[in-house]
């Protein structure tokens, strides 16, 4: 009776042991979603993600779920933030070119205001 009271116990720990790992899980089907062109999880975009569940008998679409309207919603800020980032940049680039203009123009200035030369060396420049 000792024999299977110990052959229990050795497979109970054997079982019961869970191992440690330092490794992330891989997601499958990424590497084919990413060199697709798809998104990396196959749930951040796409027609199982966009579209309604269902639709009534008559054809009218059905209301958009809380998850379809935080993403429209997420995708509208985020649309809204690069044309703003952009007109930024656009705005910024303008005034660096004006800037770069008053330099050259501060440039000339103090060129033109610079003392000439005269007598043998304004001939000697001309000829």
């Amino acid at each position: 009776m000792a024999a299977p009271l110990k052959m229990l116990c050795a497979s109970a720990l054997r079982h019961g042991v869970r191992t440690f790992t330092s490794t992330r899980a891989a997601c499958a089907g990424k590497k084919w979603r990413l060199e697709n062109g798809l998104s990396w999880t196959g749930s951040e975009y796409g027609p199982l993600t966009d579209l309604p569940d269902w639709s009534y008998a008559d054809g009218r679409p059905a209301p958009l779920l809380k998850g379809q309207v935080r993403r429209q919603k997420q995708r509208e800020d985020f649309a809204r933030r690069a044309v703003y980032l952009n007109a930024e940049v656009d705005q910024g680039m303008e005034t660096w070119k004006m800037k770069k203009k008053d330099e050259e123009k501060a440039k000339e200035q103090l060129k033109s205001s610079m003392l000439k030369p005269k007598g043998n060396l304004l001939i000697k420049k001309h000829q």
